[in-house]
């Protein structure tokens, strides 16, 4: 079946509010043609999310966060809960992202319970899984992937994903300008729709997009987005120029 593409701009630790709307603003003017073919989505920093919703509006780009809590309200110092964002008008929240495992603690376990959050709460979850160089060197590739779909997406319905979108963001490529061959990163979106069929039934798990998260450049996007599996992009460093986060949804339009 065919599924529209997603290109989602992670913005990390970057850009101050101030500077926010040029770049979204920049964005929607370097993307307007593709309006209705892509899906783009800016997911930035929470302090930028309100900055960014302003200069999105009326534009065919949408805003996200890069994280969110699974409580409503509480004494949770320093998170931002769906109901924060919702407010802000985002619609987009990246959960589970590697940099979140990495250096914040980040389980299985809670990426499972921020999805679910996310989703109960309307908005669409970005759920990151990926493998370290050192796993895929060990022949763990595979064991890696299960476990994290499996515990991260545990009681996530059938119904839950039309709020859902998987990015496979092999951790040995992202910032580090290597990528996953085309092959490569067809071999494990195939085995992450593979394993989202015997969660959710084959036929949800045609419809859910799964986007590549590692090093997608305007250069070698278009043979990513060749692949049957590839429906789109999580973009980190290219998504901070418009001209290179463009050539890369233009790719996508053109897939």
């Amino acid at each position: 079946m065919s599924r529209k593409k997603i290109i989602a701009g992670n913005w990390k630790m970057n850009v101050k509010p101030s500077e926010t709307a040029a770049l979204v603003k920049g964005v929607a003017e370097a993307t307007k043609d593709f309006a209705g073919k892509v899906d783009i989505v800016c997911c930035t920093p929470a302090i930028d999310v309100p900055a960014a919703i302003a200069a999105a509006a009326g534009t065919q780009v949408e805003v996200g966060a890069e994280n969110c809590h699974w409580k409503e309200s509480g004494a949770y110092t320093g998170e931002i809960s769906t109901g924060m964002l919702l407010d802000a008008g985002a619609k987009y929240v990246i959960i589970g992202h590697s940099e979140r495992r990495q250096y914040f603690g980040e389980t299985d376990e809670t990426v499972n319970l921020r999805a679910r959050a996310a989703i109960a709460a309307g908005l669409t979850a970005i759920v990151c899984v990926g493998e370290t160089l050192e796993e895929r060197d060990g022949g763990k590739l595979e064991e890696v992937i299960l476990r994290q779909m499996n515990v991260g997406l545990k009681d996530v319905t059938a119904a839950d994903c039309a709020k859902l979108v998987i990015a496979y963001e092999p951790v040995w490529a992202i910032g580090t300008g290597r990528t996953a061959t085309p092959d490569q990163a067809q071999e494990v979106h195939a085995l992450i729709r593979a394993t989202l069929a015997k969660l959710v039934g084959a036929e949800t798990a045609e419809t859910v997009r799964i986007q590549y998260g590692g090093s997608m450049k305007p250069g070698n996007a278009a043979e990513l987005l060749a692949k049957k599996d590839i429906d789109g992009g999580l973009i980190g460093g290219a998504a901070l120029k418009a001209a290179d986060f463009a050539g890369i949804i233009a790719a996508a339009a053109n897939a």
